[in-house]
């Protein structure tokens, strides 16, 4: 047994999208960090489709960045294609979305991790949790290697004793190509509940092989909005064949790629229903529980048999190959089946399969087991963040390691921890709904989830958390010093707009009419200050009424989530209490009487004798 020489204030298993957010986060407050992988060739890589953002998932990487994450600029730096979903909606439901290179988002974002000061990269499997006195101290690896380390955040994606599924053949891995980890049989020595879920990718085409005048272009938006709120910071520190897109003149360049679009149809349906029984999925094999929100193309076909057609979209994994991510088609059905169905598509009657799809069954940990700061109620100075907690998704496993690896470090540094409520970011909706209901299925984040969602838009991520960043010492200099040159550009135009007159009044009124858009001003009139600027003032000015009721219960909740419930406290001793509940409260000890309320199955009943019982205390 090699103990190597350096110990370690955060050890981060793992280097996918949670992995990377954690890893960072420890070493920008200053913590000596290690992260190991299975792989270093992998870091970062997108395992399935190769995109960022989306419905609601846009504002989490927005929130990351605001945070001081990698994210929303490392997607900015590799993106062939960006849309703002939703955007002739309302504001709390329009989320940027981008189409990466996937390669280059892979390359760079190792870039990033290799230059990052207090941050060391190695490779190899760690196999087991070291502790002491109960604590986490440490890991060990299949090769008898032991680092120690003060804390250790688990971010192993679907590689707990990860199977991949391809018909009825199956065989281990986290992911096709890859191994799979055993950590999870540690995990349970240590008293850890395990679970089983299941998610899936579909193929992956060559593109010369598909007939584009037979499906519609989807092209991207002119101009692109970036994710970060520094894309200017671009090309700072990465001059490399990595960082494709480019921040000059004060503009965002993208050299933009088109997707596609084209549908099933009742022959493709008919192919996948007569080959049900050679599905893992339908024939049995797979136990774990997949996404009800993103399912299969088996499951589609069979649990909505009245569609003659489902829409799927052809989507370039990067700016120098020939691979086509079929987004739609997720399946774990045979080969000869993909084959035959993908052959069945306009535009695909020639289609070369380079890659099948595939399902993958992997070990979770049940979210209920966590405290807030994502650290382990079960052993101190270990924290879980990604799929290990359930979840489904790049931008959700990001958030998680941000706040986990930030709650490490913050932790050892006797600093108070990063904890954010439901409203102050989509990712205080994520952990509150892992943490305090748990989840059945993979989670996955959206609008709906979030009951301040008007407050939590993606134009607004920054205001809301960068000063939160800051406090706790996660933003340099440079962010603070932007963020608050834009308040005093938002304060200006408030002004501006309250006193310059144009259709009849001030700028104000006309753009509070329904039918009015700052775009249409006159040059002469807007060009004082930046679009995104205008966007924000006129968000405010439309919906004063609702963003002040929405205010209202936003103070309602804070005054909820002020009253903290002792972590010891004995429920068992409280009259009056169902049993239910107090199996319920003693199982998630919830930290604030505001979490205590979040609970299924507690009542407004439960609430008032709990609070009899503490006031009497």
């Amino acid at each position: 047994m090699f103990v190597y020489p350096k110990k370690y204030d955060v050890i981060v298993i793992g280097a996918g999208h949670a992995g990377i957010e954690a890893a960072m986060a420890a070493a920008r407050l200053g913590c000596e960090t290690l992260m190991l992988t299975q792989n270093l060739d992998s870091v970062g890589q997108m395992s399935c489709n190769p995109a960022i953002g989306g419905q609601a998932k846009g504002q989490m990487v927005r929130e990351i960045d605001a945070l001081g994450g990698v994210m929303g600029l490392n997607t900015d730096a590799t993106s062939i294609q960006f849309r703002m979903l939703n955007s002739g909606k309302g504001p709390s439901v329009r989320s940027p979305r981008a189409q990466c290179d996937k390669k280059a988002y892979q390359f760079r974002a190792k870039a990033v991790l290799e230059r990052q000061p207090h941050l060391d990269l190695k490779q190899g499997n760690v196999t087991r949790i070291l502790t002491e006195g109960g604590h986490a101290c440490g890991v060990e690896t299949n090769l008898g290697l032991r680092v120690l380390g003060r804390s250790v955040v688990v971010t192993t994606g679907t590689f707990m004793r990860g199977l991949l599924h391809v018909g009825l053949q199956n065989q281990s891995g986290g992911r096709m190509g890859d191994s799979f980890s055993t950590l999870s049989d540690s995990l349970r020595e240590l008293g850890f509940e395990v679970g089983r879920f299941k998610t899936g990718t579909p193929c992956r085409l060559n593109g010369r092989t598909i007939d584009f005048s037979q499906c519609e272009r989807q092209g991207g938006d002119e101009p692109p909005l970036p994710f970060s709120y520094i894309p200017e910071k671009l090309n700072e520190r990465l001059h490399d064949i990595f960082t494709l897109n480019h921040w000059r003149d004060g503009k965002f360049h993208v050299e933009q790629l088109p997707c596609w679009i084209t549908n099933t149809n009742p022959r493709t349906h008919e192919l996948i229903r007569s080959n049900l029984d050679k599905s893992p999925l339908y024939a049995g094999r797979i136990e774990g529980v997949g996404p009800r929100y993103c399912p299969s193309i088996e499951d589609k076909v069979v649990r909505f048999s009245e569609k003659n057609s489902h829409q799927l979209f052809l989507e370039p994994e990067g700016r120098h190959t020939e691979e086509y991510y079929v987004n739609g088609v997720s399946t774990s059905l045979p080969m000869e089946v993909q084959y035959a169905f993908i052959r069945s598509i306009p535009g695909l009657e020639n289609a070369e399969i380079m890659r099948p799809g595939y399902a993958v069954e992997y070990d979770y940990c049940p979210p209920t087991q966590l405290h807030p700061t994502l650290e382990t109620k079960q052993v101190p100075h270990l924290y879980f963040a990604g799929q290990i907690n359930g979840t489904s998704g790049y931008e959700e496993a990001g958030a998680q390691g941000l706040m986990a690896g930030a709650n490490a470090a913050l932790k050892l540094l006797d600093r108070p921890p990063l904890i954010l409520s439901r409203a102050d970011a989509y990712i205080g909706v994520l952990i509150d709904d892992l943490v305090t209901k748990g989840t059945l299925e993979p989670y996955r984040m959206f609008t709906s989830r979030a009951e301040h969602r008007l407050h939590l838009r993606q134009d607004n991520a920054d205001l809301r958390l960068t000063p939160i960043a800051h406090r706790c010492g996660l933003i340099s200099g440079y962010r603070w010093e932007k963020l608050q040159a834009k308040i005093a550009s938002l304060s200006q135009l408030r002004e501006y707009a309250n006193t310059t007159h144009f259709g009849g009044g001030k700028i104000a009124q006309w753009l509070r009419r329904p039918e009015s858009d700052h775009t249409q001003l006159p040059e002469g009139l807007s060009a004082p200050f930046a679009a995104e600027l205008w966007d924000s003032i006129q968000i405010e000015l439309k919906y004063a009424g609702y963003i002040t009721r929405q205010e209202a219960a936003i103070e309602k909740l804070r005054r909820n989530e002020e009253k903290t419930l002792p972590a010891q406290l004995d429920y068992e001793a409280i009259s009056g209490l169902r049993a239910e509940t107090r199996q319920k409260l003693a199982s998630i000890r919830p930290a604030t009487f505001g979490q205590a309320a979040r609970i299924s199955g507690v009542t407004p009943a439960d609430l008032a004798l709990l609070s009899v019982y503490l006031e009497k205390r």
